[in-house]
């Protein structure tokens, strides 16, 4: 893929009006998932879902881009098309998820690092030739009493970066995400701090490692209160927090920037987006979504594993994407949610 065709890719992805859905889950993470619904996690199973998703009418007005994970990059639709192929037929973007998770960080006690570079480059070209055209490497961020510490920070952005360049020497454009957890009692304005420190140690890798942030995708937490914080910042506080670490800590030129959900419920999550995008209609970059649970949750629920719900698990996948769209330019209300 030459440059030009990065440049497109990266456009492509952050298309006015259209996010990015995450179907990325590891085995374990959508055995939990269908547990919720009582309903075994099969390879069988497993692919009726994805290809429900995969395969929803109208999705492609909403949705620009696919994020899958190995065993699902692999498989076909009920008719036996490959997904990638169902994808980029609709217009929409397949990636892939690359990394192989966060393990603990040696010496330092509550802390991650994400693994999956060694034989990356192999993977990648196996990838690209399956119909992958951009992927993503998640790297986990965690605010306690005495994290993050600045030597978790810097492996994180290091790995980022060099699996960026391993993207990009391979023709795809790589989604960089460096998640700050919202999990824990932390104020906003600690948010903002941690979340500053991960941006500006991220681009500083990625420059030194000669990484061409223009064909590149940053997928990041939004700046919010932790879930245990007894004062919880309300919509406007979170948008305008957000987009002013953003705006002070992201290079212009970046095409575009999708927020992680981080265990927002759906609802929140398109609001938040919205907020940001209606108080701030001339930023430099799109301000996007690239949403699992909050995108797929009223999905999974409606279909329960059941082949005679599949129309209507559709439907609330397709309503969710809708909202978000509108999100997307800032012109989401809540009237749209009844309006179903």
């Amino acid at each position: 893929m030459s440059a030009a065709e990065l440049e497109t890719t990266a456009k492509a992805m952050v298309a006015k009006g259209k996010g990015i859905l995450a179907i990325d889950e590891s085995t374990p993470t959508i055995k939990k998932r269908f547990d919720t619904i009582d309903f075994e996690s099969t390879e069988q199973n497993r692919r009726a879902y994805r290809d429900l998703l995969i395969t929803n009418p109208g999705g492609n007005r909403f949705i620009s881009g696919m994020i899958l994970y190995d065993e699902t990059i692999r498989q076909a639709t009920s008719d036996g098309t490959p997904f990638t192929k169902s994808l980029i037929d609709h217009g929409i973007m397949p990636g892939i998820k690359v990394d192989t998770g966060a393990k603990d960080f040696a010496l330092h006690t509550n802390e991650k690092i994400t693994e999956g570079l060694d034989g990356l480059r192999d993977r990648l070209a196996e990838y690209k030739s399956l119909g992958a055209k951009f992927a993503k490497w998640r790297a986990v961020i965690t605010i306690g009493g005495n994290t993050p510490t600045q030597a978790c920070v810097e492996a994180n952005v290091h790995a980022l970066a060099r699996y960026a360049g391993l993207c990009q020497e391979a023709g795809i454009v790589p989604m960089v995400e460096p998640e700050v957890l919202m999990d824990a009692d932390n104020t906003i304005e600690r948010c903002y701090e941690v979340t500053e420190m991960t941006l500006l140690a991220l681009f500083s890798a990625l420059k030194k490692q000669d990484i061409n942030v223009e064909h590149t995708i940053l997928k990041t937490n939004m700046v919010i209160s932790g879930k245990q914080c007894s004062k919880q910042a309300n919509i406007q506080e979170v948008a305008d927090q957000t987009v002013r670490c953003l705006v002070k800590n992201v290079p212009a030129k970046l095409p575009g920037i999708v927020f992680l959900s981080g265990g927002q419920s759906p609802k929140l999550a398109t609001a938040h987006l919205n907020a940001m995008n209606a108080s701030n209609p001339e930023l430099p970059w799109p301000l996007s979504f690239s949403y699992g649970r909050a995108l797929q949750e009223p999905c999974l629920s409606a279909w329960a594993g059941k082949e005679s719900n599949i129309e209507e698990a559709q439907k609330a996948l397709l309503h969710r994407s809708k909202c978000n769209s509108h999100a997307c330019t800032g012109t989401y209300n809540a009237d749209m949610e009844s309006a179903t």
